[in-house]
């Protein structure tokens, strides 16, 4: 079988990861010492650093995001019988985590300024089986409406709040607070295409020292520390290793850069696209929060993502609305997620993208609108 064609030198990807010296350094280090490779002293000190970073009590390495959800979800007793409450529009993680833990998502559509869920709409779907609202931080947003209101929705009705900050690191509320420490569980996700990555990896963050205690022993056989086999509860294996908290630790190092240079893209991309007609960049709290992807609408969508390919662009279509996924379809109207599912593209995101990338890619957009 033929191999397909390397991409062009000058080919601009979506996105990838940006890997330099001092991860690879660090992993090197790390080998030449003797050393266990599953989780220790180096996963420890990735956490403090996390939980540092986000000002919160408690910050738990796990082997991904999706596991960070699911585990959030058993250590809420989330299970058969429970409906949870997610977006339409989000990676389809954050239902599915809810589905493995045993409870069922209830789909609510999001709004269409920030692709938030919509509060009004969450507060409908709300029954006596609600036990859970995943909140997802889409694109490192807010909800409209403000996090302290969803905060005040769960309180009223007795239902846990869950912040699926997976594309949110670095992002903040406009009170200073991190995205994923408002509610009883935030979740973050450090694969590939992330602001930093261990290739693959999440963390779950709490202020809750009960809920925390609860969430190590899930993740670790349901034993309160390695090295022992007495087991007081259920848990698993869902542990992190030392080469993923070394390139952790070296990437958190260049975390603020990228924070500062995703935002001055984003800035680009909007003074640039600004007046093409059948563009919509999505609009960003650009001071207190930092895009993953560039996120626009695109009226010919299809054609454009197929004419920038042609010019060396790469692009990615938008999460397809979760109803109409062939593993859900589950019937109703989600018109804001639909209009996603037909109309969204991300465009090159990676913080390492020059000006001059950036430039080209509105450059190519503007042709093809014009």
């Amino acid at each position: 079988m033929n191999s397909p064609p390397a991409p062009a030198p000058d080919f601009i990807p979506q996105m990838e990861p940006c890997i330099g010296d001092e991860e690879r350094k660090a992993v090197a280090d790390y080998m030449a010492a003797p050393g266990w490779l599953t989780e220790f002293r180096n996963t420890a000190l990735f956490e403090k650093a996390v939980a540092q970073y986000c000002n919160c009590e408690h910050a738990i390495a796990v082997n991904s995001g999706t596991v960070a959800l699911t585990l959030a979800a058993l250590a809420l007793e989330l299970g058969v019988g429970d409906e949870v409450i997610v977006p339409n529009f989000t990676m389809i993680a954050t239902p599915n985590a809810i589905k493995l833990a045993g409870a069922t998502p209830v789909l609510v559509d999001v709004e269409p300024a920030t692709l938030c869920m919509d509060i009004d709409l969450a507060r409908a779907a709300i029954t006596p089986r609600t036990k859970a609202i995943f909140l997802v931080a889409i694109n490192g947003r807010y909800p409209a409406a403000g996090i302290e209101a969803f905060v005040d929705l769960c309180r009223e009705h007795k239902i846990a709040l869950v912040e699926d900050a997976a594309q949110a690191l670095g992002s903040r509320y406009p009170d200073g607070f991190h995205m994923g420490t408002k509610a009883s569980i935030g979740c973050l996700s450090f694969s590939a295409p992330k602001i930093i990555t261990t290739g693959q990896g999440g963390m779950l963050l709490t202020n809750d020292s009960r809920i925390a205690d609860k969430l190590r022993r899930l993740k670790d056989f349901g034993r309160s520390d390695g090295g022992n086999d007495i087991h007081d509860s259920i848990g698993y294996n869902f542990k992190f290793t030392e080469l993923q908290a070394c390139i952790g630790l070296a990437q958190l190092e260049k975390l603020a850069a990228r924070v500062l240079r995703k935002k001055a893209i984003w800035q680009r991309y909007q003074s640039a696209l600004a007046g093409i007609e059948g563009i919509q960049l999505f609009d960003m709290d650009i001071v207190n929060c930092v895009p993953w992807f560039i996120d626009i609408l695109a009226d010919q969508r299809d054609g454009l993502q197929q004419f920038l390919r042609e010019q060396g662009i790469g692009t990615r279509v938008m999460y397809p609305p979760i109803n109409a996924q062939l593993c859900y379809q589950v019937a109703g109207s989600f018109p804001v997620s639909e209009e996603v599912g037909r109309h969204g593209l991300w465009l090159p995101s990676a913080s390492q993208l020059s000006n001059a990338q950036v430039d080209r890619v509105c450059q190519a957009i503007r042709s093809f609108q014009s």
